[in-house]
């Protein structure tokens, strides 16, 4: 059993690698007609684009896996089933589960590449893409703190609201820091800027009004100086809220979401879908190998050729349906969790099926 394993698990990792470097590829072509008069116009060598393009290859990767896995599956199963050596496998004893077994593991072990890839590798990289498509293409991203202040839960009972934050220096500008007492505020701190200072191991704010909401009165100081406070929060972890939920890393993501929710705030609809879709994605190989076995496991007199375009077909509707429900749950009209998972509980159900009626 191990050489019939290792027999069809090459063929099959041969085939995911060879569609998708071919997938890449056509990528790499397509957008380089698109974008090759701005990449003259802005006089960007081929350094500066092979860069811009390796920032686009892991998410680009992930996106196709899904395709690139069915289109292994059913072109080796298909072979397999032409060639007649499919009906000897069944006929000594090994059923639709055994021959699973290697696509399986490859499979698998592609998912778990992904899971890593989504987690951490493509959100590096699309800092790096967005970057280069603001100075060099012209294109504009929405960042946290360009629809007003970003509002942060600082602690339990404390919530910190910023205008904007220099990425590079960490200096926040136009603070507010609000403390409760259940739902009444006793405190507020305004400050035109803060920043971390390492030496003093606090916050440094500048331009400070200090107010003191007592019962009967408030109190108000006023410092045109400099003052220090210590936050619960990091240098390091405020920086983070200058980026896009879509490049975070999974664990940046996950904080940012439950901050949000901790302090109270909506319109996260979007966010979890994106947290959610991290998860989800790699997940969509696995369910594509249980489709394309079994629905190749009967020879057909049309050929490989039909393989390959039904792999496609089947590939391109999930992506589609996929990007229709996550619109869907964009814009509230179903719930963002279910937005990110539907498809893949669709096409498992699917996948069910098939493995069900498949004859063996």
């Amino acid at each position: 059993m191990k050489r019939l394993d290792i027999y069809i698990g090459r063929q099959f990792l041969a085939t995911f690698l060879f569609a998708s470097l071919s997938f890449l590829a056509l990528f790499i072509v397509i957008d380089l007609i698109e974008n090759v008069d701005r990449f003259i116009k802005n006089d960007i060598g081929p350094g500066v684009a092979a860069q811009y393009y390796l920032s686009w290859l892991p998410e680009v990767f992930l996106l196709t896996a899904p395709v690139a896995v069915l289109l292994a599956s059913l072109y080796i199963t298909g072979r397999l089933s032409s060639s007649n050596e499919l009906p000897v496998i069944f006929s000594a004893g090994i059923g639709l589960k055994r021959l699973l077994l290697p696509f399986l593991t490859i499979t698998l072990a592609i998912s778990a590449l992904n899971m890593v890839n989504a987690g951490w590798i493509v959100p590096h990289a699309t800092i790096h893409k967005n970057w280069f498509g603001v100075h060099y293409l012209n294109k504009s991203y929405d960042s946290n703190f360009e629809k007003g202040n970003v509002h942060i839960l600082e602690s339990d009972n404390r919530i910190l609201s910023l205008a904007r934050v220099d990425q590079n220096s960490g200096i926040a500008e136009n603070v507010r820091i609000e403390t409760f007492e259940g739902s009444r505020m006793v405190e507020r701190i305004d400050a035109d800027s803060m920043r971390y200072s390492e030496h003093a191991g606090r916050w440094l704010l500048d331009n400070v009004r200090h107010r003191r909401f007592l019962p009967d009165t408030t109190l108000y100081t006023e410092n045109p100086g400099t003052d220090t406070l210590e936050l619960s929060i990091t240098a390091s972890s405020l920086k983070e809220y200058h980026l896009r939920p879509d490049e975070m890393n999974i664990v940046q993501h996950r904080r940012f979401i439950d901050e949000k929710q901790q302090a109270g705030f909506s319109n996260l609809q979007v966010a979890i879908i994106q947290f959610h879709s991290k998860l989800a994605q790699p997940v969509a190989s696995l369910i594509m190998v249980l489709i394309g076995v079994p629905l190749s496991t009967r020879k057909k007199r049309s050929g490989l050729a039909l393989e390959a375009g039904l792999s496609l077909l089947i590939g391109f509707v999930f992506l589609g349906f996929q990007k229709t429900i996550l619109s869907v749950g964009e814009v509230e009209q179903l719930d963002p969790v279910l937005a990110a998972w539907l498809p893949n509980l669709l096409f498992l159900a699917v996948a069910i099926l098939l493995y069900k009626t498949a004859k063996t």
